[in-house]
């Protein structure tokens, strides 16, 4: 059987960034784009909200580290996120509807986890199709 255990101090940590990252953006959305020079958006609103699912993401992120035995399938949800965001940047960007600079978005809240995240993922798939 995987030992899930391992990969207890990477969801922990992503639990704590996204809780504050998400905070952080529900409290200040237009921080981000004054960083990165770019203009606000006319609805701030939207990246509050942004800022919202990516705190709850958190609280997936803190169930797996407390017990990634029991929650480890959670993993998925936050797998697609991870994976998805970037895509979707990657589309605007090509398009010219967002910045190439507004990626550094999803270098911090998406791809420096994957490899943590496609390991568990694995582990994960392994112990429910195999058994161990």
């Amino acid at each position: 059987m995987p030992d899930l255990n391992r990969y207890r101090p990477w969801f922990l940590a992503a639990a704590v960034y996204n809780v504050l990252w998400g905070g952080l953006v529900s409290l200040f959305p237009n921080a981000i784009f004054q960083w990165l020079g770019m203009p606000a958006p006319n609805y701030p609103q939207l990246f509050q909200c942004i800022g919202m699912i990516v705190g709850v993401y958190g609280y997936a992120y803190w169930l797996i580290a407390r017990n990634p035995e029991r929650y480890g399938p959670l993993v998925y949800v936050g797998l697609l996120g991870k994976v998805l965001g970037p895509l979707g940047f990657l589309v605007a960007a090509v398009r010219g509807e967002l910045p190439w600079a507004f990626g550094w978005v999803n270098v911090f809240n998406d791809l420096i986890w994957l490899p943590a995240f496609i390991g568990f993922a694995a582990a994960v798939w392994r112990r429910d199709r195999w058994g161990g």
